[in-house]
């Protein structure tokens, strides 16, 4: 298994080697080894999970204002778009975005480290998403962007069929810039303890 740096700083890429014949293709889906020499702790992973898409279909953009989660995510069955949004304030690629393509023909994977906010658009008429999660699920710290937020200005491949009611209602990138710089000046208040 190959694995090379993304496009936003911290991202891998996974990039099995699929075998196929006639009876169809067996691939390498994680390899605890790959991860640990690329540097991540294999150990902290502590779920997984799997969505269904219809073609057209968008997710996102969802991050967690609590620190976040890192998130290993591959497509284990047709195509989709995937988007990640550096929200790091010392990253070297703050507020730049990158995009991989996922599909259950090269089975590659990428790694997601804390504080990118991500979402997907699936391609085929149904695609299943796995994501392996270093963080419990916490409904409170679930946030998002707008998934056509002008100032990210994503280019989603293809005609946008259904976006839920929650990812519709979230804000611009600007709007979420300023409420995670007044959590950042709270947290740090409340960590002097003067108030002021």
């Amino acid at each position: 298994m190959r694995v090379r740096p993304g496009e936003l700083h911290g991202v891998l890429v996974f990039e099995p080697t699929p075998v196929s014949d006639d009876r169809g293709f067996f691939t390498r889906t994680f390899d605890t080894k790959a991860a640990a020499d690329a540097g991540l702790d294999v150990a902290a992973f502590v779920q997984d999970s799997q969505s269904r898409s219809f073609g057209g279909v968008v997710r996102g953009l969802h991050y967690r204002h609590d620190g976040g989660e890192g998130k290993l995510v591959r497509c284990s069955y047709g195509c989709v778009y995937d988007v990640a949004v550096d929200l790091r304030p010392s990253s070297p690629t703050y507020l730049r975005h990158q995009a991989v393509v996922l599909d259950d023909v090269d089975h590659v994977s990428v790694f997601l480290p804390a504080g990118l906010a991500h979402g997907f658009q699936a391609l085929t008429d149904v695609a299943d998403v796995c994501y392996r999660i270093d963080a419990e699920y916490c409904p409170e710290a679930e946030v998002g962007i707008a998934w056509d937020d002008p100032q990210l200005s994503i280019a989603w491949p293809q005609p946008v069929t259904l976006i839920s009611d929650r990812d519709q209602r979230h804000p611009s990138l600007s709007d979420v810039l300023t409420q995670l710089r007044h959590a950042t000046t709270d947290d740090l208040v409340e960590s002097d303890g003067s108030g002021n």
